[in-house]
């Protein structure tokens, strides 16, 4: 999975990432057991963070009953199962979440679009700081498929990611795109028995510069204690209105 040069930066250092978690969350549509190229893109990025240390969980969400809304337990809104709330605690245990999707259509997939959505539910929750919940997790996402739009794809994942409080580091995404229309997706096995996309140089470096930016920062907040609170605390902010006389000029 890994060549030799990945190989190398996992082992020349001396960095620390041992105490570090992340969760990578699939969106392909496929059910689970069958096997996804987006997850298998994501392998690349889980083994990188594994040979370093990082604990990694994985959660294919078509695999669960994850209720349409944008509440912490649907169930307390009329669904009659609702399986986020098991996902939200391994996202919560989390200090880098990474979102994995192909494209439909130009698009995300559905299944990411309603993830987002379910984070989306618990920007009314605070940390200890009284920040936003997910102030101190790092964010990014790998994307794959058949047709232009892996930038476009990013860049709704990561802007959605970084409205509800996570930390986007530079270069926090990656993908592959075989040629466009019908065509191997990746790691498809091929007539010369190579994997399809597995020797693309553009895609292995930009995973690797995505996984390493991610632990990096992940290393940094944690050691930070997390992002200041001062001017970004939603408690203090509120506090601070509580005192805020009406002024009769501004009318």
């Amino acid at each position: 999975m890994l060549d030799q040069t990945q190989e190398t930066l996992c082992r020349d250092h001396d960095f620390d990432f041992s105490d570090l978690t992340a969760l990578f969350i699939n969106c392909t549509l496929k059910r689970a057991g069958e096997d996804s190229h987006t997850d298998t893109l994501m392998d690349m990025s889980r083994e990188i963070m594994r040979k370093n240390g990082v604990t990694v969980d994985s959660v294919r969400a078509s695999a669960h009953h994850i209720a349409h809304g944008v509440y912490p337990d649907m169930t307390e809104h009329g669904a009659d199962k609702d399986d986020w709330p098991r996902i939200w605690k391994q996202i919560e245990a989390a200090d880098i979440v990474v979102l994995g999707t192909p494209i439909w259509l130009g698009e995300k997939s559905s299944l990411c679009q309603q993830v987002i959505e379910r984070l989306y539910a618990h920007s009314g929750q605070q940390n200890d700081k009284g920040q936003y919940v997910f102030y101190g997790k790092v964010g990014g996402c790998l994307v794959t498929g058949n047709e232009d739009g892996i930038k476009h794809v990013a860049m709704g994942v990561l802007y959605s990611l970084q409205h509800v409080g996570f930390t986007i580091p530079p270069q926090a995404d990656a993908g592959w795109i075989g040629e466009a229309g019908p065509g191997p997706s990746y790691g498809d096995e091929q007539d010369d028995g190579s994997r399809a996309g597995f020797a693309n140089d553009f895609t292995r470096r930009n995973t690797t510069f995505t996984t390493w930016n991610l632990m990096h920062f992940a290393r940094m907040l944690k050691d930070a204690g997390g992002i200041p609170a001062h001017g970004n605390s939603v408690e203090l902010w509120n506090e601070g209105r509580r005192f805020d006389a009406p002024n009769p000029e501004h009318r």
